[in-house]
């Protein structure tokens, strides 16, 4: 715990202050009507609100926990289905040559194509719902996945690959004990990206219409006119998308020691 005090740099909250306090000196101004940009008391209120559910400001009083739940299932269960496949073809395509030329060209193909151009095809493959916005997710968070995958280890220096053969080292040692290790860091950016663009793809999967989850929540509250849910419901998604990371990173951190020290 004390290392993560140590690590934690108070300057990286002197511009979120700023940004604070310019919110509450323009909402107090009025200069922009409360409608468009409520201040910061409303909003940390119907957060308040969102989380104890006392005050009845809003039709979700008192659901975080359902919403915020709903929401991390998908984000987790879009993510593993990258992290497998992505890991899986990143390694395939960055050690053997055939494969990437087989497999490469297509998934770049396939990268291109924006999110909200799988939008329109994925609800005719899974209807409206859940199924769609965990296809949104995976789809999305498997190419950094994947690119950072291949990257990493198609950089692994063949000097290491020799001097494990030299050694006795069987394909699967030199893969876990060289080729892995080496290209572990590449791989960590690869899952951070990963992991930070599947909580951007999850507002567009539940803006298809599912019931709960906080993408679901901006939605109804933008047709409702509540903007401070909107900004709670955000607020939300951001700091579940930095414990996430910081989750992940202490993970990676467990199989290699020396991975992700940069974050």
């Amino acid at each position: 715990m004390r290392r993560y005090r140590r690590r934690l740099d108070p300057v990286g909250f002197i511009l979120p202050a700023l940004l604070l306090a310019i919110w509450y000196l323009v909402g107090k101004s009025g200069e922009i009507p409360a409608y468009l940009l409520p201040g910061p008391e409303s909003v940390l209120q119907v957060m308040a609100d969102f989380v104890s559910g006392t005050a009845k400001l809003t039709p979700y009083s008192g659901k975080l926990i359902e919403n915020l739940s709903a929401s991390f299932l998908r984000v987790i269960t879009g993510f593993a289905i990258a992290l497998v496949f992505g890991l899986l073809m990143g390694f395939l395509t960055g050690r053997i040559k055939p494969v990437k030329r087989l497999i490469d060209p297509l998934v770049q193909a396939i990268r291109t194509v924006p999110g909200i151009g799988w939008l329109p095809i994925a609800m005719v493959w899974f209807g409206v719902g859940e199924q769609t916005t965990v296809f949104l997710i995976s789809l999305a968070a498997f190419f950094p996945i994947y690119i950072n995958t291949a990257h990493g280890a198609s950089e692994v220096p063949a000097a290491l690959i020799r001097a494990g053969k030299m050694l006795g080292a069987n394909e699967w040692k030199i893969f876990t004990t060289v080729i892995l290790p080496a290209a572990f860091p590449a791989v960590v950016v690869g899952l951070r990206l990963g992991l930070g663009v599947a909580w951007a793809y999850l507002v567009l999967g539940e803006l298809t219409g599912v019931s709960t989850g906080l993408g679901a929540v901006m939605m109804d509250s933008r047709m409702m006119g509540q903007v401070e849910m909107i900004l709670v419901s955000m607020v939300c998604i951001a700091v579940m998308g930095i414990l996430t990371d910081r989750i992940l990173l202490w993970s990676c951190r467990l199989i290699f020691p020396l991975s992700g020290r940069e974050g």
